[in-house]
């Protein structure tokens, strides 16, 4: 198989591009250089936010494609449109963020949408994520696969969640840990999604997939739990009630995070249902060796992971979690 990737040479597409280079895939990866694209690739530059951006693709076929961009939809149209006639088939990985809020528990992929148009500029997260969908559809109808990812963790996380979460329980001490303890979670490594993704394109898969672990894939206990025993830390978790934490002011999922407490958001974030996904040979690996193998990688950075410039920095300061935990 011949893989073009565009764009995404940090996580979700490294992931994607090594996984295609153990199956022995010819990888192209197509971006703007900022970052060191995976050894074994060949690379393309070009800038597709510049007027003639994409001239590097002008030319090649390719049996598909991975597009990872979450920016103006109109991106998306520009390369969708150009590649339409040279390549097999694309999967654009959007999100679960293209559902209209809020999505209730067990929903599908046949849940509402928000609205999203192909010829967007800059517009919020699921609007554009809806536009680069609309305008993958339109260049490859039932060619194009959507890969409606949910929360993604595991190696080389430029988020930041999972990494907090690992040092601030290597930390040790008191710990506030966000409960119900059996609170429910769905996330996904992003070496399962890369599998997944690219074992549909082999299949010839199209339309829609939302593709994060099944519903109560792990619970907040058993997060912390995984990181204590990856960073061998011996913390003092102090379960503490939703109640509690709106009571401090702070502020799930961006504070806490993987966190929300029960509720319309909890329901649209971690009530999907994968079956779709699950059925078409969805795999996902325990989530204690997401964290392990996390933690192999933060300590082979020294501690401290990337992070990307458009998404806020994430966790709960020292100062704050000690003042909620004292009241």
């Amino acid at each position: 198989m011949r893989l073009l990737l565009l764009g995404g040479t940090e996580f979700v597409g490294r992931a994607v591009a090594e996984a295609a280079l153990e199956r022995g895939w010819e990888v192209t990866v197509f971006h703007r250089g900022t970052h060191a694209a995976p050894p074994g690739t060949r690379v393309l530059h070009g800038d597709r936010t510049a007027g003639d951006g994409l001239a590097a693709l002008a030319e090649g076929e390719w049996d598909a494609v991975v597009d990872t961009w979450s920016a103006a939809p109109s991106a998306v149209r520009d390369s969708a449109r150009l590649l339409a006639g040279r390549v097999g088939r694309y999967a654009y990985v959007s999100s679960r963020s293209v559902y209209a809020y809020p999505t209730p528990a067990g929903a599908d992929e046949s849940a509402p949408l928000v609205d999203g148009s192909p010829d967007d500029g800059e517009v919020p997260y699921a609007e554009s994520k809806r536009g680069g969908e609309l305008a993958v559809l339109d260049a490859f109808g039932d060619r194009a696969l959507l890969v409606r990812a949910g929360l993604i963790v595991g190696p080389y996380e430029n988020i930041g969640r999972l990494p907090w979460w690992l040092n601030r329980i290597a930390r040790g001490g008191p710990v506030l840990a966000p409960g119900p303890r059996d609170l429910g979670l769905q996330f996904i490594d992003v070496r399962d999604l890369a599998d997944w993704t690219l074992d549909a394109l082999d299949a010839g898969l199209g339309g829609p997939y939302d593709l994060v672990g099944p519903r109560g894939h792990s619970t907040m206990g058993e997060l912390l739990e995984a990181c204590a025993a990856a960073t061998g830390a011996d913390p003092e978790l102090r379960w503490t009630a939703p109640e509690a934490i709106a009571a401090a002011g702070i502020e799930p999922w961006l504070e806490l995070p993987f966190w929300v407490p029960p509720g319309e958001l909890y329901d649209t974030v971690h009530g999907a249902d994968v079956g779709r996904a699950l059925a078409a040979g969805l795999r996902c690996r325990p989530a204690a060796e997401t964290v392990a193998d996390t933690w192999a990688w933060l300590r082979s950075l020294g501690g401290a992971a990337p992070q990307r410039p458009d998404r806020p920095t994430v966790g709960l300061a020292p100062e704050k979690e000690a003042k909620a935990l004292a009241g």
